[in-house]
């Protein structure tokens, strides 16, 4: 039976950076569930697929930091920016922050098939299992058996059942006896509870907003969904929490008194928000719509909360709606440069698979990227002979 230098489990995002980077002369094959590669990245951000940020620092993942540092060394933002631009693959910068394939996804998939031509793709294999006995693993698939001297697994999240994603990583990271973090959704919208009813009312409309979870405050877009609330602003929000109060401004970089003290206009107008929206926050807030000098001293005091509106989400809105998965391999397990298990010889976990999560706008694609590549350069290093 054929034994490869290397399987990678996985046809993702990772996975592909990875294989293109491992050198041309090992005996590499890509395993994957699918009978396409890249089924997550041809759907993602519309179909042009937000490769990365402007700005790409430490403090816009959740994770190791050590790990993520290295890989950001390893494979940063303007090495991916150089590789794609040498590559011929053409972006585009919206909201002079988010990087997107000008025409489509379809730009990186077509890189990635045309410099893996010598790669093995195993295709329409659902990975079962994997073993090891002395130097080889034995991976298990439902097209039969499978050897190599290493394994890199690339299996992702649990987000995104449609495509294929399971939590197959886990389970083969559990087998082996290392530690993992369950899947949690992540980049999800947050359900209400009853007290913020008003917020399912106003489904559709949206507000920029700072959001503060913790320490973390993002400033993005916030939209109003039937389930509660949802946007980019909410979506990485999400990210940091897990229980109990956020914060919410509805109008930063101003000040409600400010605006409204010698006003003689009424309160909704001074908002500057969306008709609805001005209504249901006085509203929630027990404000009556007049002139601030109106107002009496409880009320004066409820209008500063529009820069604080504190609550507590009910939950978020699952899996089913979760551009990633939070949890994975425990990176305590793994080593910090090359990503290869502490405990299993020729085991190696990148991308989603492992216990580091990014906030929403190119990120999460940014570290399956620069993770593949930081361990594809070690092996390139110490090449299976």
């Amino acid at each position: 039976m054929k034994t490869y230098d290397i399987l990678i489990l996985g046809a993702g995002a990772s996975g592909l950076m990875c294989a293109v980077h491992l050198d041309r002369s090992q005996n590499i094959g890509i395993v994957d569930t699918n009978e396409k590669c890249a089924k997550k990245l041809k759907i993602s951000g519309g179909g042009k697929c937000n490769v990365t940020n402007k700005y790409v620092e430490l403090k816009n993942f959740d994770g190791d930091e050590r790990l993520i540092s290295n890989a950001l060394r390893a494979f940063s933002k303007e090495d991916l920016l150089d590789f794609l631009e040498i590559n011929g693959v053409e972006l585009e910068l919206r909201k002079n922050r988010y990087y997107f394939c000008t025409t489509s996804s379809d730009a990186i998939i077509k890189l990635f098939k045309k410099k893996l031509q010598h790669t093995k793709m195993l295709l329409n294999h659902e990975i079962l299992s994997l073993t090891k006995d002395k130097d080889i693993f034995a991976l298990q698939t439902s097209k039969g058996l499978l050897r190599a001297k290493k394994v890199i697994v690339a299996t992702g999240g649990k987000s995104f059942k449609n495509l294929g994603a399971s939590e197959i990583g886990l389970n083969i990271a559990k087998d082996f006896g290392m530690e993992v973090q369950e899947f949690l959704p992540a980049l999800v919208g947050l359900t209400t509870q009853p007290q913020e009813s008003w917020m399912k009312e106003l489904s559709g409309l949206s507000c920029f907003v700072h959001i503060k979870v913790g320490e973390k405050c993002i400033k993005e877009e916030m939209l109003f969904a039937h389930k509660g609330i949802s946007g980019p602003a909410v979506l990485s929000a999400s990210l940091y929490w897990k229980k109990g109060n956020i914060s919410i401004d509805f109008m930063p970089n101003k000040n409600i008194v400010d605006l409204a003290s010698g006003s003689k206009k009424q309160i909704s107008t001074l908002l500057g928000l969306p008709k609805r929206l001005s209504k249901a926050i006085l509203d929630a807030l027990k404000i009556k719509d007049l002139e601030y000098k109106k107002l009496d001293a409880v009320q004066k005091k409820n209008l500063q909360k529009i820069h604080n509106y504190e609550f507590a989400p009910a939950g978020n809105f699952g899996f089913t709606k979760a551009e990633v998965s939070r949890g994975g391999v425990r990176a305590s397990g793994l080593d910090a440069l090359t990503l290869e298990s502490k405990s299993v010889d020729g085991l190696y976990f990148i991308g989603e698979v492992v216990d580091v999560t990014g906030e929403l706008g190119g990120y999460n694609f940014q570290w399956a990227f620069s993770s593949a590549v930081m361990c594809a350069n070690f092996h390139n290093y110490f090449k299976i002979r």
